[in-house]
């Protein structure tokens, strides 16, 4: 018999299920989390996207038709439910639901090859190939409800503060960070590839709407297989025109000390799932200059010679340095930074450039941009890169480009800062590395 619309209608979420409306009959749709049958009474937990309630169902009370029923069902199972609403010390929520109905939506293939409790642990590969079910599990979900409200707190900052969302294409001609991690593509009768970065069209945009930014994914080929690298990963993007690279670090702290607020309000029951303490951060947020940081090294017997990038061994003692710490590094050698950094004109060898970190961990890059057309195409043959592939961003400087400066923050390393976690795939809903192209 087909079901009508109005047989998914529910009357109350799991955790709308409170003492308040005892004694009221509700219908309530979702999953079958466990069973307990102790003979006399049986025990179902159901689980909605708010969370989870007990359905009892004591044999001598209930007609047969339902306990037949609740024989057959197993874990994992959809279910609409029709009950009364009563008080219960020994329920997890201090309420239940005695079933006056049980409709079986969906079933599920026995056995399940993960455990979507988290009781029987997994290793993270299984887990990832197994994902739908993976995700079911409390902690998962708890890192996503935390990401979800990340993404929202920073759309409400940018909203707050006038910026513009834009959307820029992620099939291009030219790269804004050099070829060595491109995609490339066959594009009809031309070679194309995968985005890095919005960073050439976000510059453009801002000769027209001043301050803009873009949350989306980018593409790296990532050949090293690390914790905290992706080949897919969403960005952050923000750019604004007549400010500079320290104005920008005002954004991003700011931009983080509301998303830390906003998580920690909203999110409390997740963070204590993960068992992740949050610290409201205090700003300003310490800048150490890069001849700061390798002074800093040096005293603990890690030695870069200036000019260098920073290892990933010498990022991990500064985070033994700097621990729970967000903190900026500034001025960077020029020759670490893309082509179009601009230089500290009172020293051309120091850039205007910042990275934003936590303990070990970079999670922006950012500073201010070249606006001089005669700069950026020496820069771009200092680089090895042919000034032809970027006429199309060069051209633009002949129409006015103001000052201007921003940066491209990594949500996903930023969302294991928040949730505790150490790994970029356990934070990333479908991630995408060297190996893994599905599911």
């Amino acid at each position: 018999m087909a079901q009508t619309s109005s047989s998914f209608k529910r009357s109350h979420y799991s955790t709308e299920i409170t003492e308040k409306i005892q004694g009221k009959i509700v219908t309530i749709l979702g999953w079958v989390e466990n069973i307990r049958d102790l003979g006399k009474i049986q025990f179902i937990t159901l689980r909605d996207k708010k969370g989870q309630i007990q359905i009892t169902i004591p044999k001598k009370e209930i007609n047969e038709d339902i306990i037949n029923k609740a024989k057959s069902i197993k874990k994992q199972f959809v279910l609409r439910i029709d009950g009364l609403v009563k008080i219960s010390k020994e329920a997890p929520c201090g309420v239940e639901i005695i079933p006056s109905s049980i409709e079986i939506v969906a079933e599920s293939k026995q056995p399940l090859p993960l455990d979507p409790t988290g009781k029987m642990p997994a290793d993270l590969d299984v887990r990832l190939d197994e994902r739908i079910l993976d995700l079911r599990r409390p902690e998962c979900r708890a890192i996503f409800n935390i990401k979800n409200e990340t993404l929202k707190s920073i759309r409400n900052y940018f909203v707050q503060h006038d910026y513009v969302e834009i959307q820029t294409p992620r099939i291009i001609g030219a790269a804004a960070e050099g070829g060595a991690t491109l995609f490339s593509l066959d594009y009809f009768d031309n070679k194309a590839h995968l985005a890095q970065s919005p960073q050439l069209y976000k510059e453009e945009l801002i000769t027209v709407y001043e301050k803009v930014y873009e949350i989306g994914p980018f593409f790296r080929a990532e050949k090293s297989h690390t914790r905290r690298h992706l080949s897919e990963f969403i960005s952050i993007d923000m750019e604004e025109a007549f400010t500079t690279s320290s104005d920008v670090m005002n954004v991003q702290e700011e931009l983080v000390a509301q998303a830390v607020r906003d998580v920690k309000k909203n999110c409390e029951n997740e963070l204590k799932i993960l068992g992740s303490k949050l610290d409201n951060p205090q700003l300003p947020f310490k800048r150490y200059s890069y001849s700061d940081i390798i002074e800093q090294l040096s005293k603990i017997g890690f030695k870069i010679k200036w000019g260098e990038d920073l290892t990933t061994e010498a990022c991990r003692e500064l985070g033994k340095l700097h621990k729970e710490e967000f903190y900026f590094i500034t001025d960077w050698p020029i020759s670490t930074r893309p082509f179009y950094i601009k230089p500290n004109e009172a020293d051309p060898k120091i850039s205007l450039a910042f990275d934003f970190m936590y303990e070990w961990i970079e999670i922006t890059s950012g500073g201010s941009r070249v606006d001089s057309k005669d700069y950026l195409l020496q820069r771009l043959k200092e680089q090895g890169l042919d000034p032809k592939a970027f006429d199309f961003h060069l051209k633009i400087f002949d129409y006015g480009m103001p000052p201007h400066a921003g940066w491209g923050m990594g949500l996903d390393r930023f969302i294991m800062v928040l949730s505790g976690k150490m790994n970029l795939r356990d934070v990333v809903l479908f991630p995408r590395d060297r190996t893994r192209l599905k599911p």
